[in-house]
């Protein structure tokens, strides 16, 4: 298959991304118990706790055909998303991989 803008992946959590995932969603909780928290419009970081190696739905937003990867617009079980930049092919963290057909 060739990769393209528009197409759904399967996106492999690193450790580094859940980490940089729990930090935002840990931030915005902190930040929704203080007296000054309204209805900002803000995007709440709010969802299911994410792990490396947890594997999500993503979208193709930017193909770099000489690198060999892609920018991705990543689903998360949640209300947030999470970009992840220039990510090429394959097993394991920090990768994507071609969802399978059933």
């Amino acid at each position: 298959m060739t990769l393209s803008i528009g197409r759904t992946v399967l996106y492999t959590l690193s450790a580094d991304d859940a980490a940089a995932i729990t930090k935002r969603r840990a931030d915005f909780a902190e930040h929704r118990k203080t007296d000054d928290y309204r209805d900002t419009g803000y995007v709440a970081h709010v969802g299911n706790q994410v792990r490396e190696g947890d594997v999500f739905p993503a979208v193709v937003i930017r193909v770099w055909e000489a690198a060999g990867s892609a920018n991705l617009h990543v689903l998360l079980d949640g209300t947030d998303t999470f970009w992840a930049c220039s990510v090429s092919e394959g097993k394991g963290p920090r990768t994507w991989a071609w969802p399978p057909r059933v």
